[in-house]
C-alpha cells in the first residue's frame, strides 16, 4: 500500500506533535538511566504506555491488516503494565488483537477509572463544568 503525500486535516500536525513529545520524553529520561532518582513515576509510566497504545490504535486504521501487525505492540505493553504493576489497558479481542477503544474522542477522558492498589490513589474523574 502506498500512502498519499498529504494527510487528512490535522493528522500530520498531530503525528508530528506525538513524535516531538516522544523525543522530548526520551531526552528527559535517558540521562537518568534505569531506576535513578527523579525518573519514572507510576502515573508517568502509565501515561507513556497509554500514548503508545492509543497511537497503535490510530495506526491500525491505515490498512485492514495493520492491526495484525500491531498486535505484538499491544502484547508487549500489556506485559510491561504487568511488570510495573499498572492497571491493564483495554482488553484484547479473542484473536489477541487490541479491541477498539470504547470511547469516542479523547480516550484520556475515561482514564480515571483505575484499580485500587497500595500505591498512590487512582486519578480522579475530570471536573465537568456547565456553561
Amino acid at each position: 500500500m502506498e500512502l498519499p503525500t498529504i494527510a487528512a486535516p490535522g493528522v500530520g500536525e498531530r503525528a508530528d506533535a506525538v513524535a516531538d513529545a516522544a523525543c522530548h520524553l526520551y531526552d528527559t529520561i535517558a540521562p537518568r538511566g534505569t531506576g535513578g532518582p527523579g525518573g519514572w513515576s507510576r502515573s508517568a509510566a502509565e501515561d507513556a504506555a497509554e500514548a503508545i497504545e492509543t497511537t497503535a490504535h490510530a495506526l491500525a486504521s491505515i490498512d485492514p491488516g495493520a492491526e495484525v501487525v500491531l498486535a505484538p505492540v499491544h502484547a508487549a505493553l500489556a506485559d510491561l503494565r504487568r511488570r510495573l504493576g499498572l492497571a491493564p489497558a483495554d482488553a484484547l479481542t479473542g484473536d489477541g488483537l487490541a479491541a477498539t477503544p470504547r470511547t469516542v474522542g479523547n480516550p484520556r477522558r475515561t482514564r480515571w477509572v483505575r484499580v485500587l492498589t497500595a500505591t498512590p490513589s487512582p486519578r480522579q474523574p475530570p471536573s465537568r463544568t456547565t456553561s
